[in-house]
């Protein structure tokens, strides 16, 4: 059993992360499978999509620190756009995760979530869900 959904994120600014877990959980349940996994793909090039900490709202904050240091805006950039560092960060970050579903359900740990994380905004971005396996 195979079901592709999606949802479209609305970011406010240019670097933001967005906990969209609830929405990929809701996606898994309506799916019904009960055994298989599940792959959350962001098809754009300056936004991307992790697994992290979602207890404490410092950490994506953190996150964009750790990140803007690693891929600052430099006035050596050939990209036309001006937005050679979001490439980057995507890049560094990645386009897609995969989890496992067990039981219906995301196998999380008790601290994580999933983050879609904005580094050009402020857009309307897509996140596609893929969903696999085994229904109940």
């Amino acid at each position: 059993m195979t079901s592709l959904a999606g949802f479209n994120v609305r970011t406010s600014c240019k670097d933001e992360w967005i906990n969209i877990t609830g929405e990929v959980q809701k996606i898994v349940a309506d799916s019904e499978v009960a055994e298989g996994i599940c792959v959350v793909f962001v098809p754009h090039t300056t936004a991307a999509v992790t697994v992290n900490e979602n207890a404490d709202p410092d950490v994506p904050r953190d996150l964009s620190l750790a990140l803007g240091a690693l891929s600052p805006d430099l006035p050596e950039f050939r990209h036309r756009e001006g937005n050679s560092a979001a490439h980057t960060k995507t890049s560094l970050v990645g386009p897609s995760i995969t989890l496992i579903v067990s039981r219906g359900k995301l196998l999380l740990g008790t601290w994580q979530g999933i983050w879609f994380s904005e580094y050009d905004g402020p857009r309307t971005r897509k996140v596609q869900v893929r969903v696999l396996g085994e229904k109940a």
